[in-house]
This record gives C-alpha cells, sequence and structure tokens, in this order.
C-alpha cells in the first residue's frame, strides 16, 4: 500500500470516529437537557411543595437514562447501586439493562474486598478487564450475572454555590457500572472520562430518585401507624380544610371517605357544634385545647360516647404554623366505671351502716337494761340478730377485700380438697332456706345429675361461696317468689355443668354481656329497690375462673334467669393461666 493510500486510509477512520464521537456527544447533550429538565421539575416541586412526579415516571426517567449510558458507552449491561447506611452495603437498584429484577433484587455487596466498595470507598473509578479471574469481581459474584467486563465509577452528589460556582458540599451516594463491551472489546480510559461526565451529570437524579423512594415509603409507614391508631386523629390546615383523618376518626364521627374528597372544611364535614368550636379555638389561637366532647355512637344513634379531645398546633421545622391536630380519645367507658365506683361506694355505705345500725341498736339497748327488763331468752334472740348481722358484716369485708385483691392483680389464695357436691348443696339450699331474701312462695330444688361424681378437686370454701350468691341472688331478683332451681350434669367426663335458675325479673339482653364485671348493676326501679353492691357476681366470675371454668347466663325479661358455671371435676396443683383450661371447660 502507497503512502498516499495509507493517508487516504487514516483519514477515512479519523472521519468515522468524529462521526462516532459527533453521535456519542449529541446522546450526551440529549442526556444531560433530559436530566436539567428533571431536577428543575424537582426544584419547582420542591418550592411549591407539590409531589415532583409520581414513582413510576420518575422510574421511566431513569430507564431512559439507563438505556441511552448503555448505548453511549456500547455495553450489553448497565446499572447503579446505592450505599445503605444502616447495613454499610451497596445495594442495586431498579431500573438496570441487561439484569432481570432478581438479579438486581438479590445484589448486595459489602464495601470491603469488592469492586463496588472499592469505587465508592476510594472515590476513584475501576476497571474491570476479567470478572472470572479478578478477585474484587470474584467476591462480588458478578461472573453469576453474566459479566464479563466493565468500568465502575463513584456516584457524587454535588453541591455548589449558584453565584460563584464554587464547591460547597459533596456526598458519593453509590456507583455506576457498565459492564461487557459489545463487539468483544474491551473498557478503555476514554470509556471511563465518558462515564465519569454521564455520573456527574445523573447522580443528582439518582440522589433524587432515591429520596423521593425513601420520602414515600416513609409517608407511606406513617400513614400506616395514623391508620392503626385506636384513637381518632384529624388534622385541619390554616384554612380550615381537613388533610388527614384516621379510621378511627371517621368511626367515631360518622363519616366515610367520600366525606373527605374535595378540600372540604372541617365545619362542612364535623356536624357536631362542640368539636367545631374546638377546632375554631385551636386554630385561633395556635395553641393546645383540651376538651371533652359527647358524640352520637355511630352504631345506636340513641346512645353517646364520651371523648377527650385534645389539639397540638402543626408546624414545618422552621416553626411556621400549618395547621392544627387532634386526637379524639374514647373516655367512654372510664366515665362509666367513674360512674360505677360512685354508685358502688354509695351503696357499700348503705350496706355497711345497715347491720352496724342493727347491732349498733341492740347493743345500745342491752347496755341499758339494767333493771333487767328483758328476760334470758329475749337477750339471747338479741344476741344471735347481733350475731347474724356481725356475720353479714364481715361476708361484705371479705367480699370487698377478695375485690381488692383480685383487682390489684394478686390471686386469691386456693385450697383445693376433695368436695361432695351433692351434700354442699344440700347444705346451701337449708342455709339459703332462712334467708331474709326468701319469701313463703319460694321453693328451692336441687336437680343434680347422679353421674356427678361425689368427689370433685375444688376449693370448698369458694366453691360453697359461689353457689350462696348464686341462690341468693335467685332469691333476691325474684321478689314474687316462684322455684330457684340448683341443676348440675356432666359436660364431659372432665368437666361437671352446674346452673342456677330462678323465675324472677331477668336481665335486659343490653346488660347480659357486662354482668359479672366490677361494680356493674342493671340500674332500674325494681333494682334500685332490691339494693345490693354488686360486687357478689364479680367474685362468682372470678372464682369460676380461678378453678379453669366459664360462667355464662341466659335470661329472658319478666321471666327469669340462668346462671351457669362449669368446672374441671380434677385439678392441678400448677396455677391456671390464662385460658388455656377455661376454654376446656367451655367445650
Amino acid at each position: 500500500m502507497s503512502f498516499d493510500e495509507n493517508v487516504d486510509s487514516l483519514r477515512e477512520r479519523l472521519r468515522a470516529v468524529e462521526t462516532q464521537l459527533s453521535e456519542r456527544n449529541q446522546h450526551v447533550a440529549r442526556l444531560e437537557k433530559a436530566i436539567r429538565e428533571m431536577e428543575q421539575r424537582v426544584k419547582e416541586a420542591s418550592e411549591s411543595q407539590q409531589p415532583a412526579a409520581d414513582l413510576s415516571e420518575m422510574e421511566e426517567a431513569l430507564k431512559r437514562m439507563v438505556v441511552r449510558v448503555s448505548m453511549i458507552l456500547q455495553a450489553g449491561k448497565c446499572m447503579f447501586m446505592v450505599y445503605d447506611q444502616n447495613t454499610d452495603e451497596l445495594f442495586a437498584e431498579k431500573p438496570a439493562q441487561g439484569l432481570d429484577d432478581e438479579q438486581i433484587k438479590t445484589h448486595r455487596v459489602k464495601l470491603d474486598g469488592t469492586l463496588s466498595g472499592e469505587c465508592f470507598r476510594n472515590n476513584k473509578p475501576t476497571i474491570l478487564y476479567d470478572a472470572e479471574t479478578d478477585e474484587r469481581a470474584q467476591k462480588e459474584g458478578l461472573a453469576a450475572l453474566g459479566i464479563k467486563n466493565g468500568v465502575c465509577v463513584p456516584l457524587e452528589v454535588i453541591k455548589r454555590d449558584e453565584e460563584t460556582n464554587k464547591v460547597l458540599d459533596s456526598k458519593v451516594i453509590g456507583v455506576l457500572h457498565v459492564f461487557n463491551k459489545r463487539y468483544g472489546n474491551i473498557f478503555m480510559d476514554e470509556d471511563v472520562q465518558l462515564l465519569e461526565r454521564l455520573a456527574r451529570n445523573t447522580a443528582a437524579i439518582i440522589n433524587t430518585a432515591e429520596t423521593y423512594r425513601q420520602v414515600v415509603k416513609e409517608k407511606d409507614e406513617l400513614v400506616g401507624t395514623i391508620q392503626s391508631l385506636t384513637m381518632g386523629l384529624v388534622m385541619v390546615n390554616k384554612a380550615g380544610r381537613i388533610i388527614q383523618m384516621n379510621n378511627s376518626a371517621m368511626r367515631a364521627l360518622g363519616i366515610t371517605k367520600g366525606d373527605l374528597l374535595g378540600g372540604r372544611t372541617y365545619d362542612q364535614i364535623i356536624k357536631d357544634e362542640r368539636l367545631q368550636e374546638v377546632f375554631r379555638n385551636a386554630l385561633g389561637s395556635e395553641g393546645e385545647v383540651s376538651e371533652e366532647v359527647s358524640l352520637p355512637d355511630p352504631e345506636t344513634p340513641e346512645l353517646a360516647r364520651v371523648f377527650q379531645v385534645q389539639t397540638a398546633p402543626v408546624g414545618t421545622e422552621s416553626g411556621e404554623s400549618i395547621g392544627t391536630a387532634a386526637i379524639l380519645n374514647d373516655i367512654t367507658e372510664i366515665k362509666n366505671v367513674d360512674k360505677m365506683k360512685t354508685a358502688f361506694v354509695s351503696t357499700v355505705s348503705h350496706e355497711l351502716r345497715t347491720p352496724l345500725t342493727s347491732i349498733k341498736g341492740f347493743i345500745s339497748t342491752l347496755l341499758q337494761d339494767t333493771d333487767g327488763f328483758y328476760d334470758n331468752e329475749t337477750r339471747l334472740e338479741f344476741y344471735n340478730i347481733i350475731d347474724t348481722e356481725c356475720d353479714r358484716l364481715r361476708r361484705l369485708i371479705d367480699d370487698l377485700l377478695n375485690v381488692s385483691r383480685i383487682e390489684a392483680g394478686n390471686a386469691v389464695s386456693m385450697n383445693i380438697g376433695e368436695v361432695d357436691v351433692p351434700d354442699m348443696v344440700k347444705k346451701v339450699i337449708t342455709i339459703q332456706n332462712g334467708s331474709t331474701y326468701k319469701k313463703p312462695n319460694h321453693t328451692i330444688v336441687a336437680d343434680l345429675s347422679p353421674d356427678i361424681p361425689a368427689p370433685v378437686q375444688a376449693d370448698q370454701d369458694k366453691l360453697e361461696q359461689i353457689f350462696h350468691n348464686l341462690v341468693g341472688n335467685a332469691l333476691k331478683y325474684s321478689p314474687k317468689g316462684g322455684q330457684v332451681t340448683v341443676h348440675g350434669r356432666m359436660m364431659s367426663p372432665e368437666v361437671v355443668q352446674f346452673g342456677i335458675s330462678d323465675q324472677g325479673m331477668g336481665i335486659p339482653a343490653e346488660h347480659l354481656a357486662k354482668m359479672g364485671e366490677r361494680f356493674h348493676r342493671v340500674d332500674n326501679r325494681d333494682t334500685r329497690e332490691i339494693g345490693g353492691t354488686g360486687i357478689g357476681l364479680f367474685l362468682v366470675k372470678a372464682f369460676v375462673e380461678q378453678h379453669g371454668g366459664k360462667m355464662w347466663i341466659e335470661s329472658e325479661v319478666g321471666k327469669g334467669s340462668t346462671f351457669f358455671f362449669s368446672l374441671p371435676v380434677t385439678h392441678s396443683d400448677e396455677p391456671v393461666e390464662g385460658g388455656s383450661l377455661a376454654s376446656k371447660v367451655a367445650g
């Protein structure tokens, strides 16, 4: 080949290289333009406090960026990796070119001894010539991803002064990879310089996308936390528009998600005037407001539920107020317990005063009888009345002490032994036949199945108190008389069931689920005339459950009630925990 021919050939190759370089520069320019547009959108969105784009739109922009980088560098594969501060690792993130989702999802590497880690830590690019022999690539498992060679450059976010262009801050957020140079070629220094240039322009958008992902994740977690709160949460901005309301608040206020659409204000959605006043005061003073508000129960509108409403101002990090948040805490049960406690104290005071008045009266009478006016028979009658009232007083005090122990979480001691149930029931009936609540037209009968074992393992005193309380209640709450039946049968070879039935006034359906709760009594004209502390059934339920059993009630107003309880016929020495045995007893 002549010299002229060589010159022509070199000129032809130079023109081809210049054409190729021009095409690459055009690709780079288009990519830089796209990045600048995205950065401008992010900036504008940040200033207007509106989301820049949804996550899928950002991922599409990143996908186009990855494809163009692969095209410009003539690479078969391209991916970027982001640093995780929590684990001190680099992890691959979508989108990528030439790698499937599972490969991206599972590619996570330590910094020590890996190609990606070395590039990240040193903030310097590196060329991979052979993935099968390079120890750094082996430790990272690159060959398993079908990678032969590649280039890795750091992704550095640089913050500059807008006027002087001086670097104010810089941070390496990850690395950018291209792999497998096409046509069997290898990557050269020129490829490194080109990829560094692309990386500088793409680091900011990758950082923005990762920040956006993190913000979306944290927002979802926050929304999930807010929605799971049992207390109601309502957030209102300064213009009065509701910007957040969780499910608990919507249930309490009887509001649906559709009611919140359209940017409506709190006074258009919340109908309760007192609650509207709470928000007006909170927004007007920009301080904390605390009020108790009664709202209709959504399930039973004729009933009201009481909420403690506590507001607090919501502001930005700079201290600028953006609205107020209100917590709605349902304190209906607390209020009910307080009412029951007040009624309980009043009732107990009366129950204590009655025997004390009787005791005081008879003792005073006897002390004043200095002339022997009363004969021995009359005095003995007085002593018997005093003794009976002292026993009544002792039982009431014992009940109060047992309630106190149970409420404090201290188990009442159990003394398990063999109990002859038929004999105990007979004794209880004999004693209750002498009760002041027994009317002449009352009859108490036992109906016990013969297959109930004579020795049942239980605490005799507590089992006897269970029967006494239930039979006493049956007499007390059937003031017009009728039959009281103590019946028992075997539910299974291990479990015995007892029931005490009466033909009394019965229990309203809405009270059945609460019978046996502390301080709970059916409060109506008939029950107020009868009196009582309301702790007897509480102790019955506690003693039954302490035996590993269960109590339940069937009742119909005007026809009577049956109080059932079940017990195991044998009792282990170990304390009963939770509902394991109780669930077995319940069948």
